[in-house]
């Protein structure tokens, strides 16, 4: 059973000192949420730092915003990380939904998706070593992965599987209970093999999750209310947070459960503390 957890993004400052304690305590990946319009810090370079503070833990975007992004710099950016971190790095890509981040770097929130699919299609060709397009050579440093970093798909749409099935090497869900979770989980797998791919999709389960004292939950609500605040009921996020060890076992059993080879726990407080607690709440 394989556990990650999901940087906190209210104290930048202890962020190192969070995966250095998360590795120490055997969780399998640390991710990091993708934002432009919001206080988070910007996830690759602050990937790149963690990178240099473990040496074990996989490192994985939860996930970037790709569409936000120019496909060349983007693809040399996570070869560059996949080689400094000695191939620990996922690719986690999604399309994002908040209008003003687009706003904010100039992308047509509306072409979104046809941004996405032609992307990826650049992402792979300048991890092969091939030439970039017409009068531009090849991109690199060739990442540590024959082939590039592992790439992984988060959206609960049909586009979604097809993604993951033609360009990906799984998906990562969010925001949904077990039951839903497995049900997508399904329909990617059949578009994988629909697809001819050999194997099987890596998949990943996120949930929200804050343990300890009354404070810290208190304080892991309001952040994740501001941060969905988006939504036409940014409470109801908040209220489904996982906050008893109890309710993360069950989790965690459940998702594995339905498919899911590794969980991802994310933490909405700073608090420290929190890593031992969930480390003990898991079965």
């Amino acid at each position: 059973m394989k556990v990650g957890l999901g940087l906190p993004i209210a104290d930048v400052d202890e962020l190192l000192t969070w995966a250095r304690r998360a590795e120490s305590a055997t969780f399998t990946t640390l991710g990091l949420l993708d934002r432009v319009v919001y206080g988070n810090p910007e996830p690759m370079v602050t990937l790149g730092a963690v990178a240099g503070a473990t040496s074990t833990i996989r490192l994985m975007t939860e996930v970037l915003i790709a569409p936000l992004r120019r496909p060349a710099l983007l693809a040399k950016q996570a070869a560059t990380l996949d080689r400094l971190s000695g191939g620990r790095f996922t690719l986690g890509l999604g399309v994002g939904v908040r209008d003003d981040d687009f706003r904010a770097v100039g992308v047509d929130r509306r072409q979104r998706g046809r941004i996405l699919d032609e992307q990826v299609r650049a992402l792979r060709r300048v991890w092969a070593g091939e030439p970039y397009g017409e009068g531009a050579g090849p991109i690199g440093p060739a990442p540590a992965r024959p082939g590039g970093p592992e790439v992984l798909f988060g959206g609960f749409v049909p586009a979604t599987a097809e993604r993951v099935a033609h360009w990906g090497d799984g998906f990562l869900g969010a925001m949904f209970p077990p039951p839903e979770m497995g049900r997508f989980f399904r329909t990617v797998e059949r578009a994988w093999r629909e697809a001819g791919r050999e194997g099987r999709p890596r998949l990943v389960a996120q949930a929200n999750v804050a343990l300890g004292p009354d404070e810290v939950v208190a304080e892991a609500r309001r952040e994740v209310r501001d941060y969905y605040r988006f939504l036409e009921a940014p409470g109801h996020v908040a209220e489904g947070m996982l906050t008893t060890p109890e309710a993360i076992g069950r989790a965690v059993r459940e998702f594995t459960d339905a498919g899911a080879d590794e969980v991802m726990l994310y933490c909405w407080s700073p608090d420290l503390g929190q890593i031992d607690r969930i480390a003990l709440a898991l079965p």
